[in-house]
């Protein structure tokens, strides 16, 4: 059997006090843990959950959350993370899609999501145990399940207006945590650092719970703040971890880093974007025994799919690596054909990691693979050697902080206003987040718009992060003659303005 408990149950009983996981005060051993997923599990079917049914989260990084997620895989059922940070309205439709059959929210979530679906309210106190909500509930055995089951739907922003859902089964799992052991690598010796959001493939995936298959152990931080990383990373002589590289910037200009003895900590898997070598420099300096890895993956791909070697990272500056050993990787064309080194083309993919597709949406899938290729939707090309070079997004797709962004979803907001006759939102580069969202609006005749009106409407029907942080009137958007926004020559006429706008809204918190 594949359920994700396996792993964990095998731990519990050859090494059963072995270190498992640190939260808060608590550090869970592997046999204390195999206990609260069984009950968790026990629990879980005497609410009625049932095989292949839908049981979601919106949840912060808790043990719970870790627990609640092995729970349902160990009775066969799937596993719906959902972004926390969404509004009401955009987790009530993900909800929907999913026909999920049971909710796990945390308490400072249930109030606005209450009569969505049936809920389990997750209090401070089961946040740091499940058996808080369990109690003694029965401990059943593993359902049955084959690496083609379904263990997780992911939503991914896209370019159309709602999300989609990426499905995830077994297979893809298990062979994303085999090569991620093999090409990092992960071993029984690691201390895993969890700190970037458990329902993101950053956190859960990309190191993740890879470590539970080799024996290694996870501490988990319920929110980023640099301070408590440092503090994380001497106290548990932490190994690794996976961080957005607007928090690896925090971490590196923390006034009081050069306090904490970080000799433990080895990689860091901090990019996905273009690092700049003195940031690389910067961080080798911090962690004298760590390293810095861009990397490059997807949610389709449960995330890693090329990694930086060790050593490479500056003569190889702006790359994010070379893909694992179970991915194949080609730059195409428009036509699906394979383009010679140094061209950029489309970044598409396969291999067993791959997802089949978006769940219930076949015309999505179609649409994003050549053959059997998944098509990415980003631009790059891969050097003589190898390495991969990311060039553009095709997608339009905003990163500010870690968190993808779909400008036409954000664009479909706010063409309903009044005020505006057109619209496009492009992602602009920001010193700490890497890119902030900013609105280029024509306005409707006559009519006026400042950026606390936007700001509040956008509020209204959007998660706060994907709120434009910056309002740019403009007499017209720049289009070409079938009527499509070239949205990479507005990028470069907002980069070239001399003065900074007067409506702008602090981007000091992308939410």
């Amino acid at each position: 059997m594949v359920n994700l408990s396996s792993h964990i149950l095998f731990h519990a009983t050859r090494s059963p006090e072995r270190l498992a996981l640190v939260y808060e005060d608590q550090r869970v051993s592997y046999a204390e843990l195999a206990e609260r997923v069984l009950r968790m599990a026990g629990y879980l079917q005497a609410r009625g959950v049932q095989r292949q049914q839908v049981v979601a989260a919106v949840m912060k990084n808790s043990a719970a959350f870790m627990e609640l997620s092995i729970a349902v895989s160990h009775i066969g059922a799937v596993f719906l993370p959902v972004n926390f940070r969404l509004a009401r309205d955009e987790i009530g439709y993900i909800l929907d899609n999913a026909d999920t059959a049971l909710l796990f929210a945390d308490e400072e979530f249930a109030a606005a999501l209450d009569g969505l679906k049936p809920m389990v309210t997750v209090d401070a106190g089961a946040q740091k145990s499940s058996r808080a909500i369990t109690g003694d509930a029965s401990k059943p055995p593993a359902a049955p399940c084959g690496k083609d089951d379904l263990f997780r739907l992911m939503y991914t922003s896209g370019t159309t207006d709602h999300p989609k859902g990426v499905m995830h089964s077994y297979d893809n799992f298990y062979w994303k945590c085999w090569d991620h052991i093999a090409d990092l690598p992960i071993t029984a010796n690691d201390a895993l650092l969890v700190v970037g959001p458990l329902y993101h493939v950053g956190a859960y995936d990309c190191g993740g719970v890879a470590v539970f298959l080799v024996g290694g152990s996870m501490t988990i931080l319920r929110d980023f703040d640099p301070e408590l990383v440092l503090a994380a990373i001497e106290r548990d002589r932490l190994t690794c971890a996976w961080m957005a590289p607007v928090m690896t910037g925090r971490i590196l200009a923390c006034e009081s880093r050069s306090r904490y003895d970080l000799s433990s900590f080895r990689w860091c898997i901090a990019g996905g974007e273009k690092t700049p070598g003195h940031r690389v420099r910067a961080f080798h300096e911090l962690f004298p025994n760590g390293r810095y890895i861009d990397a490059y993956g997807l949610t389709e791909t449960c995330g890693g799919d090329a990694f930086m070697e060790p050593g490479r990272e500056l003569d190889k500056l702006g790359s994010v690596g070379r893909k694992v050993a179970h991915v194949e990787l080609r730059i195409c064309d428009e036509q699906g054909d394979e383009v010679a080194a140094g061209v950029d083309g489309e970044i598409c993919l396969r291999g067993p990691k791959v997802t089949r597709g978006y769940w219930r949406d076949e015309a999505k899938t179609a649409k994003s693979f050549f053959g059997d290729w998944f098509r990415t939707g980003d631009v790059g090309h891969v050097d003589a050697d190898g390495f991969l070079f990311l060039t553009d997004r095709i997608k339009d797709m905003i990163i500010s902080g870690g968190e993808n962004i779909a400008s036409s979803e954000v664009e479909r907001v706010i063409f309903a206003m009044p005020q505006v006759e057109d619209v496009a939102v492009v992602g602009c580069p920001d010193q700490r987040w890497g890119e902030r969202p900013v609105a280029a609006v024509q306005l409707a005749p006559g009519q006026t718009l400042d950026l606390p009106t936007l700001t509040a409407y956008c509020r209204s029907h959007l998660a706060g992060f994907k709120v434009p942080k910056e309002l740019v009137i403009l007499d017209a958007l720049p289009r070409n003659p079938s009527g499509k926004v070239l949205k990479r020559v507005l990028r470069e006429q907002l980069a070239q303005r001399d003065d900074t706008p007067d409506e702008k809204q602090d981007a000091s918190d992308p939410g």
